[in-house]
């Protein structure tokens, strides 16, 4: 009796330690972010957005949180095409759940809104 309690207590922390346990949707964020910089010529400004807001819809999907400065990285690539509204839309977002990020972020908010006028 004991065996058995023992070998299925055994077997269910194995077999409960095999799930996905990632606190956040990452999709294609660091990959995108990562080629921004090592091959720019190939991730332009309208196809980081296309992507990001597929992994938006995805995540919302599967209703996992987003990840730390996907928000961010997404309101600048809307800043970088001069969509300034959805621009600040996804700042105010990123701030909304880190607020840790806020700093940085009033940053942002701030040269969007200052550049807004030369464009």
């Amino acid at each position: 009796m004991r065996t058995s309690l023992f070998a299925l207590l055994v077997s269910t922390l194995l077999l409960s330690s095999c799930g996905d346990k990632r606190l956040y949707y990452w999709g294609k964020y660091e990959s995108i972010v990562r080629q921004s910089y090592t091959e720019p010529d190939e991730m332009d400004v309208s196809t980081q957005i296309s992507e990001l807001e597929i992994d938006l819809i995805d995540a919302k999907d599967s209703g996992k949180k987003i990840a730390p400065g996907f928000y961010a990285h997404l309101g600048m690539m809307y800043a970088k095409q001069g969509d300034i509204v959805s621009a600040e839309e996804m700042f105010l977002q990123e701030k909304a759940l880190f607020p840790e990020s806020s700093v940085l972020i009033d940053g942002m908010l701030n040269r969007v809104k200052k550049n807004q006028g030369k464009q």
